[in-house]
């Protein structure tokens, strides 16, 4: 059977399974993909707080092979609900937070393919919270600032965040 329309949005998903695109990859990510790096207290931490990178990707439980397909596309990450504590959320998300994997599979990924919407000014950021990490700006009150108000201009400068920037510095 042929199909008239092979590139509707019906079939989109499906193409993962036939080895993904890079452009389809980063199309959905620019979709239903974040980058987000958050802050948490943590007095085993040098300055008293925490800096974790992730890059999420999400979806209906229905559509978890999606997700599964991106792992075995980034050879790196991991899939688990979205929020467990929420029984009526029917989500799934697709996990990086490894940092060694952000900097040497998703950072390159989308610098070569980059996301076309308001997200890859998000990403940009994104990327330069992890170069700065990897020069272990993160380690001292200076750069552990610079992080944090970059990770505040992400994501709608901040606004779901639960703590307001000025509790952090």
């Amino acid at each position: 059977m042929i199909r008239d329309n092979v590139m509707s949005a019906g079939n989109q998903q499906g193409r993962l399974s036939k080895g993904p695109n890079p452009w389809y990859v980063s199309g959905f990510v620019d979709g239903e993909g974040s980058f987000h790096v958050a802050v948490y207290r943590d007095r085993r931490m040098k300055t008293g707080w925490k800096i974790i990178p992730e890059f999420h990707v999400s979806q209906h439980e229905s559509s978890r092979y999606v997700l599964d397909e991106l792992i075995y596309f980034f050879q790196c990450g991991y899939v688990k609900a979205n929020h467990r504590e929420k029984p009526s959320d029917v989500t799934v998300v697709y996990v990086v937070r490894n940092r060694n994997d952000l900097t040497t599979k998703i950072i390159p990924f989308f610098s070569e393919y980059p996301l076309r919407t308001e997200k890859n000014k998000d990403f940009q950021r994104f990327a330069r919270v992890l170069d700065l990490m990897n020069k272990n700006a993160h380690r001292n009150g200076v750069g552990m600032k610079k992080i944090v108000k970059i990770a505040y201009e992400m994501n709608k400068n901040g606004r779901y965040r639960k703590r307001p920037l000025k509790e952090i510095r």
